[in-house]
């Protein structure tokens, strides 16, 4: 069975806080997926040195889970023309935050501040939007607790699909009711501009 090196293992003691873990995702480069679609596990996202949002996400919980915290994902859901996104929420002292891969300025890590997951996701509403304007976060999912899968998904050395599935068909809340999507306010110009900002070019 596959398994964290006892090299590995010293990195992901070091990584004791959200920030840190925050910090060592930023420094993975974005994976691009140019040879097909990937979900790697924590283990092969670690030794390869990169990542997507999901793959981050997954990594991200996985090492909070090893210093006390429950390794949860959540899903944030946007129209069709959009892409989707996936953070790791975590808790402190009551309040919530958020681990995020990605590789634009805005949809990234959350300081524990907010009372409740909605108030959270709350928090990326106005940063989700297309090159022109138009607003796009619909949906979030309930927190999927990554406990409940078999041991082993965090080495396992195929893509893990079967968690992707499971985001999906959880439970998922609207974000506001459906006759106030078409009086939103686009997003202005200059955000727009600062939303093209990349981290790692393609």
């Amino acid at each position: 069975m596959l398994d964290f090196t006892k090299k590995e293992k010293v990195l992901l003691k070091r990584l004791n806080t959200p920030s840190r873990v925050q910090d060592f995702l930023n420094g993975l480069s974005f994976n691009f997926e140019k040879r097909g679609e990937t979900l790697k596990s924590p283990l092969f996202v670690l030794r390869e040195g990169k990542a997507h949002c999901l793959e981050g996400a997954l990594l991200g919980a996985y090492i909070l889970s090893l210093h006390g915290f429950k390794p949860y994902i959540l899903h944030l859901q946007a129209t069709k023309h959009d892409y989707d996104h996936v953070i790791a929420p975590f808790k402190v002292r009551g309040l919530w935050g958020a681990l995020s891969k990605t590789n634009h300025t805005v949809l990234r890590y959350r300081e524990p501040i907010y009372k409740n997951i909605r108030e959270l996701v709350l928090s990326y509403f106005h940063e989700y939007f297309l090159n022109n304007g138009q607003k796009t976060l619909r949906q979030y999912s309930a927190l999927l607790n990554l406990s409940t899968f078999k041991n082993g998904w965090e080495t396992f050395d195929k893509d893990l699909w079967y968690i992707d599935k499971k985001l999906d068909k959880i439970k998922h809340y609207d974000i506001m009711p459906k006759n106030t999507i078409k009086k939103l306010r686009k997003a202005d110009k200059v955000e727009i501009k600062a939303g093209r900002i990349v981290e790692f070019k393609k």
